[in-house]
């Protein structure tokens, strides 16, 4: 699909006028610092906004810069981030930070594909970190952006792919000012999910988040924040959740194996 100048200038003048109407305000946004960035897009993976404000801001008073992070504990970091759930984030960033620390004196690399060699950075969020902590045009497409360009471009159509919405968004980005830009565009999706019937159904790439209650990600979360307070041996850890046996110790195994965890003796414990 191609768009002319003039459909590109209608395009952006609707999306900025919305903004300025309605656009969100959030701590990490408009901000001079990359690292409240990183923290921020680490967090908005897979978890709503009204959920990682709090948690953004007591993570930010606890750990306030890569130095600091870097230089904390892996429980620390996972007791600050309890609530959020998908633990392995916590451990990707506090791994992140170590590196910056490490390889680039303490400054997050400006190059998306630099930052898509750190732990649980993709494409999409060394684009989005780019940005938002650099102000560059950098194209990427997310849950709310997705929205959006299908709603007004795909309307009448299913199973749209990526691949189709990417040339658009790299065409419409304001290049002038490509934070705001995307601010504007996101909140403006916000808006669509919650007037519409979800536009983003209509993508390829929706998917249904599984059920949370009784999953194997509820009792992962469980293990953590049963850790975070002391070391358990393996019986303690199932008479404690009161779940099967070799559910827990699968479930065991698999965090030990994601270095979330470790094994000393019988106890098993976080660093």
């Amino acid at each position: 699909m191609k768009l002319t100048l003039q459909e590109i200038n209608t395009f952006q003048v609707f999306i900025w006028d919305f903004y300025q109407q309605n656009g969100r305000s959030f701590a990490w946004r408009n901000v001079e610092s990359p690292y409240w960035v990183v923290v921020s897009e680490i967090m908005l993976q897979q978890t709503q906004t009204y959920r990682v404000e709090p948690k953004f801001e007591q993570f930010i008073a606890e750990f306030s810069d890569f130095q600091a992070l870097a230089n904390a504990s892996l429980r620390d970091i996972l007791s600050v981030w309890q609530g959020l759930g998908y633990n392995r984030r916590a451990l990707y960033l506090y791994q992140s930070a170590q590196k910056i620390m490490q390889e680039y004196n303490g400054n997050l690399p400006q190059d998306p594909s630099i930052l898509e060699t750190f732990p649980g950075i993709g494409k999409a969020t060394a684009r989005s970190i780019c940005a938002f902590a650099f102000n560059i045009p950098a194209v990427f497409i997310e849950t709310n952006i997705r929205t959006v360009f299908i709603h007004t471009f795909f309307s009448e159509k299913k199973d749209v792919s990526d691949a189709i919405i990417m040339p658009l968004v790299e065409i419409t980005v304001d290049k002038t000012n490509p934070r705001e830009w995307y601010y504007a565009i996101m909140d403006y999706g916000v808006y669509l999910k919650k007037n519409y019937n979800n536009p983003s159904r209509k993508s390829r790439h929706h998917v249904i988040q599984s059920k949370f209650e009784g999953s194997d990600r509820q009792i992962r979360g469980a293990i953590i924040r049963l850790l975070t307070g002391k070391e358990m041996k393996e019986q303690e850890i199932i008479n404690e959740l009161q779940k099967e046996a070799n559910r827990i110790g699968s479930i065991l195994q698999q965090l030990c194996k994601e270095e979330l965890i470790k094994k000393k003796n019988d106890y098993f414990c976080i660093s």
